[in-house]
């Protein structure tokens, strides 16, 4: 059933939205077809900023070929990455200088998973889920469903345990909990020491849906995720207690494919806020305490938000970049210099906002109005995994498995 519920997505979704540039990596939808979009074309502009290459690292194999998105995390004067094909290792974040490598697995005999086979059959990487840390320990899931806690001091194996799905999510980890989500609508908290199932939550999954789940989201208390049928739910943390839900778009239309509303991209918590939107559907503000709709306007993503400058940021199905005023839904800007690029998730720091592209190019926004600062080609493999920014420090995640630190300075 889960073999055919993914085979018809995979195909169907083919048929409705081939003219999608993100869509011409399944090896059966032909890039030569007239329907396919191109990627809009770079044009020339004065650079206000300068990007530097600080240190450059690989790791493993990279990402493979099942649109896994596996975003590093910092703690301390480390940070952590893996690869799909079973590789994790920890670097100083400021020389990049190697502290330990690990591996969770061997490609050839885990993860193979029959429902994903006509995505890359010869593609053995089984990381999908990661990656997650906190309270001493790093967190991963697998196609198999299997989650894995690894120690961040060196490497080694704390415990792994098993979930009912494919783990396409980074885990989130609390005090006392491990939160993950596995690919057929089940939130699960895990204990935090052992692994071992303290509450599940099951939500009901439409017949298609977008191959992604939203990383759970903590903070007061509570534990925030987006599901496949258009929900976000928010749990406490300790008991999996639902304290409210909302629906940030109902699904709509006469077919299974027109009613994709799946929310895969993490709720953002900024404050008292959470900021929640939907593939064919909404964005939402909600309070963070009860869920109640502060605004909402229309959009379509798949990926996640960021906000900076009282403006909350999100790159649509189109490749566009939008800013919102986070007060009442305002369009501020919508940069579209970017269509079809296959945009990774936006990041916003300092006064900038920047945007990774499938030919791996990093373009650097103004966060006040959208206009080109600056543009680096980092590696020619692309970006899916989303970025992360510490003591000014950018780090990018390239599909092939290089991890590279850089700066951003402006220009006299």
């Amino acid at each position: 059933m889960i073999f055919f519920r993914n085979w018809l997505f995979f195909l169907g979704l083919c048929l409705l939205l081939s003219g999608c540039s993100w869509f011409s990596w399944l090896p059966w939808v032909d890039e030569k077809s007239e329907e396919v979009k191109k990627p809009a074309k770079l044009v020339s502009f004065k650079p206000s900023v300068r990007i530097a290459k600080q240190w450059s690292k690989k790791i493993g194999s990279g990402l493979g070929k099942k649109y896994v998105r596996l975003t590093p995390k910092i703690v301390a004067d480390q940070i952590i990455v893996a690869d799909a094909f079973g590789q994790v290792a920890s670097f100083n974040r400021f020389s990049g200088k190697p502290n330990w490598r690990s591996r969770v697995g061997a490609p050839a005999k885990r993860g193979m998973v029959k429902s994903l086979q006509p995505i890359g059959r010869k593609d053995l990487s089984f990381v999908s889920g990661g990656v997650g840390t906190g309270e001493g320990i790093i967190v991963l899931g697998t196609t198999s469903g299997e989650v894995i806690a690894l120690s961040v001091s060196d490497g080694s194996e704390k415990w792994r345990t098993n979930v009912s799905s494919e783990v396409l999510s980074a885990p989130a980890v609390g005090r006392d909990l491990v939160y993950v989500q596995s690919n057929d609508g089940r939130l699960a908290g895990l204990d935090l020491e052992t692994g071992e199932r303290r509450w599940r939550f099951d939500s009901q999954v439409p017949l298609l849906t977008l191959r992604g789940s939203s990383s759970p989201v903590l903070g007061n208390g509570l534990v925030y995720t987006g599901f496949s049928n258009g929900k976000v739910i928010a749990f406490q943390d300790k008991t999996g207690e639902q304290m409210w839900q909302q629906r940030i778009m109902l699904p709509q239309g006469r077919s299974d494919l027109e009613r994709i509303v799946d929310v895969d991209g993490s709720p953002l918590l900024a404050g008292n806020m959470i900021y929640a939107v939907s593939f064919q559907g909404r964005l939402k503000a909600l309070r963070a305490s009860d869920g109640a709709v502060l605004w909402e306007r229309d959009a379509s993503s798949f990926l996640d938000l960021s906000s900076g400058y009282g403006q909350v940021y999100l790159v649509d199905v189109d490749d566009s970049v939008v800013a919102i005023e986070a007060s009442d839904a305002t369009e501020v800007w919508t940069q579209s210099g970017l269509s079809y690029r296959k945009l990774s998730s936006p990041l916003a720091f300092n006064n900038y906002l920047v945007v990774g592209d499938d030919e791996g190019y990093l373009h650097v926004l103004a966060q006040s109005d959208g206009r080109f600062l600056g543009r680096k080609k980092i590696n020619s493999s692309g970006f899916r995994s989303n970025m992360l920014v510490a003591d000014g420090i950018l780090y990018c995640y390239a599909n092939d498995g290089k991890l590279t630190a850089l700066s951003i300075t402006a220009l006299n």
